[in-house]
């Protein structure tokens, strides 16, 4: 079989280090709110402890997020809606374009932003008062539909790299899978950190553990899909300086 490498015909993003904190706190907020779904409506009841702490800590990663991304674009973070209106004089209305996976995840960030914050509501209501917000049948049904907006933020930034067409990011179908991988890891990971401060969720932290092993050997298995696609489009040559630093970061993997 005869590989072609693909042209690139984009010029380097002017990306700085905001956008790598982006990514970072995009997948943990989709990947906590994910996991403290699956803790509430597929666990037992003694796993409601370990939930409400994915919903917690999922809305202040999602409110990084557009201060991130707009502090990456070099605008102030009160800037982040003129990317979902157009203030043009004239032509002004909401920007939502299908095509685009910036304007698709610019508004999914909104919306699972009132996700996250009902549910980060509801759970401190829990710890606080003993009263959710939600009665149980609708809040269940509402971290079902918010955990399918947390499975697009958390891999949605894989597939923003992966049509940059530019060399290594656009030469591989694994991006997207491998970030949500890492940000299931990564939730699972958080939430069962904070979990061994918290008596009451004692009773989740071996499936928590359980979790974040499957989480991690999927990925690693995505980062040797991306390795050898990669390879196959012929940019090994691109990414062989960084592998001390993919080793460093599989080690964590191989101990989980």
């Amino acid at each position: 079989m005869i590989y072609l490498a693909a042209e690139h015909f984009a010029s380097p993003p002017q990306w700085t280090w905001y956008i790598l904190f982006y990514f970072f706190f995009a997948g943990l907020a989709g990947g906590s709110y994910v996991v403290a779904t699956l803790l509430r409506v597929g666990g037992d009841v003694r796993d409601e402890p370990a939930s409400r702490i994915g919903f917690l800590v999922s809305f202040p990663a999602t409110l990084l997020c557009p201060i991130l991304l707009t502090a990456d674009l070099g605008a102030s973070w009160s800037r982040f809606w003129h990317m979902l209106v157009d203030v043009t004089p004239g032509d002004t209305g909401p920007i939502l374009h299908y095509w685009s996976p910036m304007s698709m995840g610019a508004w999914a960030l909104l919306i699972f932003g009132f996700f996250s914050f009902v549910s980060f509501v509801d759970a401190w209501l829990m710890d606080r008062r003993r009263r959710p917000l939600l009665p149980p049948p609708v809040g269940r049904l509402f971290n079902i539909v918010g955990s399918l907006l947390g499975l697009f933020i958390a891999s949605y930034t894989g597939v923003l790299l992966s049509v940059s067409n530019q060399p290594v990011w656009s030469d591989t179908w694994a991006l997207s899978g491998l970030f949500l991988a890492s940000g299931m890891s990564g939730g699972a990971a958080l939430i069962t950190l904070l979990a061994r401060y918290r008596p009451e969720a004692a009773f989740s932290l071996d499936r928590l553990r359980l979790a974040d092993s499957y989480f991690s050997i999927l990925e690693l298995v995505l980062l040797i899909a991306f390795f050898v696609t990669v390879a196959a489009a012929g940019q090994a040559g691109r990414i062989v300086p960084w592998f001390p630093l993919w080793i460093v970061a599989v080690i964590p993997c191989g101990r989980r």
